[in-house]
Order: structure tokens, then C-alpha cells, then sequence
């Protein structure tokens, strides 16, 4: 599973990774990235633009949102089976900008952060879906999908994020190959990560800012974001 996770950079560092559109004016550099909030991503209907999607799929059919809370993660596994997935699979994929997730150590509800040894933003995989509210207006839902962990986290949980490798982002938005698609879902590998404690704050969405991800072993820990 995926709760949360980072992006704590500038409008103008996602325009130049990938080559989009950012309004600086919305953008707003996150620590805490929580369901229910509406967050960054690049869609395949229009990949030159970063829009803003709630997190927490809500299908095309639903008939109450809320169902959202439940659906923010997608399994790679029966990504092209459950009914809430297929077609969003098929026709509805995403790019999540991020640098940096967390996950929880299920004994003690002890939070990580994992990221890039060289923390350099990363592009999780994702679904996106449109649902019209009772007056007719369009919500744009996203949810991420997930993979078996690698070695590094597999003793905190035993999902993570299928992010994407590179140079895979815009075959992942544009591919009609389902077996394709499928291959690009896999852990990253675990010489490129790291993993280290971090504050149980992260543990409320009410609680932002860079103290987050500072290392519980060093308080004085300096801003990697210079």
C-alpha cells in the first residue's frame, strides 16, 4: 500500500523533468501528500499540462465518492480485471510526480521515508477516472498502483509503488499494449533507494513542512532541498 507521499519541489522543477506546463500560482510543494487532496499528475488525455486530481479513485459509475477512500491504491496484479480498474487501465493512465513515499512499520505504526539515493523526482504509476457529481460537474480522480516490495522495504510492508523507470514514463501514457503496460510495473531496484526513520507527525495529513523527512537520528539534520 501507498499513504502517503512527498513532492516537495518547485512548479519549475516538474516543468523541466517533464517537459510540461506549471503554474506556479496552484503549485504548492508538499511533504505530506495524503487521500482526499487534490495533487499533481500528468495524464495521458493531456500530457503537456499538470493537473490537479483528487487522490482516492472514484469509477465513472460510482454512486457516492467516498467510495475513493478505498480505491487509492490499485494492485498491478488485477489492474486489468477489477471492475474499478479495467478500464481506466486500458485508456486512463497517469504520471504521479514524486520524491519521496512513506510507509509504516505495522507494530509500532513507525513511519519511513523512502526515496532516491540522489533524491531526484520519480513518476509513480497511475489510473485516473471522471465522476459527475449530483450538479453535473467533473471530478478528475487518480489512484497508484502497486507492486511487490523490494528487499529494502519488504520487512516495513509488503507493497510499494510501481514507479516507473524513465525513459518507460511516456510509453506508460501511451501504449494500447496491455501486455507492455503490465511489464512496466515492477519494484525498483533496491541499490537505487534508501530508507530511514522519520517523525511520527507524518502520520496526520494536518502536519506538513520539511521537518518530515528529517532523519530520527539527527535533529539537526540540513534541508536537502537547498
Amino acid at each position: 500500500m501507498c499513504g502517503r507521499y512527498q513532492l516537495s519541489v518547485k512548479g519549475k522543477q516538474i516543468s523541466e523533468r517533464y517537459n510540461v506546463d506549471v503554474y506556479e500560482d496552484k503549485f504548492v510543494p508538499k511533504y505530506n501528500c495524503a487521500p482526499g487532496q487534490l495533487l499533481p499528475v500528468i495524464a495521458n488525455d493531456n500530457p503537456g499540462e499538470v493537473r490537479f486530481f483528487r487522490w482516492g479513485l472514484i469509477p465513472y459509475w460510482a454512486k457516492d465518492p467516498s467510495i475513493g477512500f478505498k480505491l487509492i491504491n490499485a494492485r498491478a496484479e488485477t489492474i486489468d480485471i477489477k471492475p474499478a480498474f479495467k478500464k481506466p487501465f486500458e485508456k486512463q493512465r497517469c504520471l504521479i510526480p514524486a520524491n519521496g513515499f512513506y510507509e509504516w512499520r505495522k507494530e509500532n505504526k513507525q513511519p519511513y521515508r523512502i526515496a532516491f539515493k540522489d533524491e531526484k523526482i520519480f513518476s509513480m504509476a497511475g489510473i485516473w477516472d471522471v465522476w459527475l457529481d449530483a450538479e453535473e460537474r467533473s471530478v478528475y480522480s487518480f489512484a497508484i498502483i502497486t507492486v511487490p516490495a523490494n528487499n529494502i522495504l519488504k520487512d516495513i510492508h509488503t507493497r510499494m509503488p510501481a514507479v516507473l523507470d524513465e525513459k518507460d514514463e511516456w510509453k506508460w501514457l501511451e501504449s494500447n499494449d496491455k501486455k507492455v503496460l503490465k511489464n512496466l510495473l515492477k519494484p525498483v531496484a533496491d541499490d537505487k533507494m534508501k530508507i530511514y526513520p522519520v517523525s511520527k507527525k507524518v502520520n496526520s495529513a494536518k502536519n506538513e513542512g520539511e521537518e518530515l523527512i528529517y532523519p530520527l537520528s539527527d535533529k539537526g539534520f540540513k534541508t536537502l532541498f537547498d
